[in-house]
């Protein structure tokens, strides 16, 4: 029923957010004319919404649909936290010779207006009407996804805008909210996931219309949100002598997320290319006439290619048998010009691919900020898994506007297979190297059923012999389990971070989090620039925030940490 219900809420939604649109302006002074008052507005209404802008906080938007908070499109401004941590973590290409260029404050408006003045501010909008009518789930959804929000918001930004931000009940918008320590808004978060469990609890009046993520199973509600503080206290362990030990509560009380039908995601029908687009916003970018519009990473091709991982074909839609500059394939200056060219030192001397990879996989290194040549229906690009792209049957041909499943894709939240990596994190740092092991392969078979439970009925025509077997997958788990035997502790760690990044495709907001919080894998290729400055720890703020509130000043760099990292920067520049 869970499917079933997202399936026709959608239809549902989509409609609603073609006619109205529930976000108002407190922190911005241009009003939106499509903008519902309180007066006319449901909790329902504002719940829809809420929901909607909260997963494309993580996705981001393709259709440059002026109703929306992603008006932006799919450049780099528009595209989410999830792409941004895939582009820091090499998960996809990052389009920039150094970690300078790569950001600026002009890229982060998007995630900053979702946030406030999206997301935030409806849910201030909508809490007062549903205590009005005992609408306690509403409530409760509002406050899990309040914290997931702001968790997230930390992560990205460090010390924000919180307890000022938004002044909806007094009726007087703040133009100027003070800052707040990320610590203390991690705190506020376990805070208001204690009251939202509560609220799950409780019976409520009515449910709500709309609930994409669960279909009103407020059981899994729980789980959501227990899994969510595990996730919380995971992420400051580094500076929280009783974060371990507040996590191994959750651990003993099993009232979590642990098998993938409890997972907490969202999926994209693919109704509608405009207004609204439900399409995955990954496939809509990519999936286009001219091609497709990103770059893949060669470093995470090729560790998948050559350890015959059985995610590649469903994860990666090759469109050419052949890179320019590989074995058998002449080089071509046109459309990919770094097959003339000498790898830069650094690479030669830590042994890493350069430009080009072999069987066809054709992305870009790290930090390859070249032009675009005509290449948009050569490159690989998404496949079916996670964005409802092609399955890759050695077919090499063209990505048109609606191939594969026209973009019905699936965002992951959290999930189970998450959780097992959470647990080996946990298990590694207490020296327990049997229970690591236990859990990720736990993980990573979790990880490869998912994928395969959700492509197999999105094959379409494609030829499903070319689909890995039951030997196959057997044979690669088996390989992660003796290569993690044979390791020494940090070589466990690479593995063990090598596999959160290619379990977790499609969201970088996780693998950005383990890359800073562990340092590893130190495995991950380096920028093309031999200095290309200090990873970036946190971005800048969003320039239109410094221009317009007195009480944020622009961070001299993205070199400063967030408050939950202490552990330096990444060896892997």
């Amino acid at each position: 029923m869970r499917t079933i219900n997202k399936y026709l809420a959608a239809t549902v939604l989509g409609t609603m957010l073609a006619m109205v649109s529930c976000e108002t302006t407190e922190l911005d002074l241009t009003q939106n004319p499509n903008a519902l008052t309180p007066e006319q507005a449901s909790p329902d209404f504002f719940l829809s919404s809420i929901q909607e802008d909260f997963i494309r906080q993580f996705e981001g938007d393709a259709d440059f649909d002026n109703n929306d908070n992603w008006v932006s499109g799919g450049a780099t401004t528009g595209d989410g936290f999830n792409e941004i941590g895939m582009e820091l973590t090499r998960i996809v290409n990052l389009n920039g010779r150094n970690y300078t260029s790569a950001y600026q404050g002009s890229d982060m408006n998007d995630e900053w207006t979702n946030a406030y003045q999206g997301v935030l501010n409806d849910i201030r909008q909508m809490q007062p009407l549903a205590e009005e009518s005992g609408l306690t789930h509403h409530i409760g959804i509002g406050q899990f996804i309040e914290a997931f929000l702001m968790v997230s918001m930390v992560d990205f930004f460090g010390d924000v805008p919180y307890t000022e931000a938004i002044q909806a009940e007094s009726g007087e918008p703040n133009f100027n909210p003070a800052v707040d320590s990320g610590a203390s808004i991690y705190d506020a978060s376990l805070a208001l996931l204690d009251r939202a469990i509560d609220n799950f609890a409780s019976e409520a009046t009515s449910d709500p219309e709309v609930d994409f993520y669960y279909g009103n199973d407020y059981g899994l509600w729980t789980k959501a949100a227990n899994t969510l503080k595990m996730k919380i206290y995971m992420q400051k362990r580094l500076v929280d002598g009783g974060a371990l030990a507040a996590f191994d509560a959750i651990v003993a009380s099993g009232n979590y997320i642990q098998d993938t039908s409890e997972d907490m995601l969202w999926e994209w029908p693919a109704s509608s290319a405009t207004q609204p687009d439900t399409r995955h916003p990954r496939y809509g970018i990519n999936y286009q006439p001219t091609g497709a519009g990103e770059y893949m990473s060669n470093w995470l091709m090729n560790l998948m290619d050559t350890s015959d991982d059985p995610r590649i074909r469903y994860y990666f839609y090759r469109q050419s048998p052949g890179v320019p500059g590989a074995p058998g394939v002449d080089p071509n200056e046109e459309t990919l010009n770094c097959s003339l060219e000498a790898p830069p030192q650094h690479y030669v001397d830590g042994g890493f691919t350069f430009c080009w990879l072999p069987n066809g996989y054709w992305g870009r290194d790290h930090g390859d900020a070249d032009g675009t040549p005509p290449d948009g229906l050569l490159r690989t690009t998404y496949g079916v898994y996670p964005v409802g792209g092609l399955f890759d049957d050695d077919t090499f041909a063209e990505i048109s506007q609606n191939s594969g499943t026209g973009g019905n894709g699936v965002s992951n939240l959290l999930t189970a297979f998450g959780v097992d990596f959470m647990l080996a994190e946990r298990a590694m740092v207490a020296g327990n190297v049997s229970g690591a092991r236990t859990a990720l392969i736990s993980a990573v078979t979790k990880s490869i059923e998912k994928v395969q439970a959700f492509s197999t009925p999105r094959l379409a025509s494609a030829d499903a012999s070319f689909a890995p077997s039951d030997a196959d997958v057997n044979g690669y788990i088996s390989a992660v389990g003796t290569a993690f035997d044979e390791a020494d502790d940090n070589g466990k760690w690479d593995i063990l971070g090598e596999q959160y990044f290619v379990a977790h495709f499609g969201n970088g907001v996780e693998p950005y989090n383990f890359y800073r919080r562990t340092n590893f894998p130190t495995t991950l290729q380096p920028n093309l620039e031999p200095d290309p400055d200090v990873f970036i720890q946190s971005m800048y703020y969003p320039i239109n925030s410094v221009n317009n509130n007195s009480n944020i000043s622009q961070k001299a760099n993205q070199q400063q940490p967030v408050f939950w990292d202490d552990n330096g920067v990444p060896p892997a520049n």
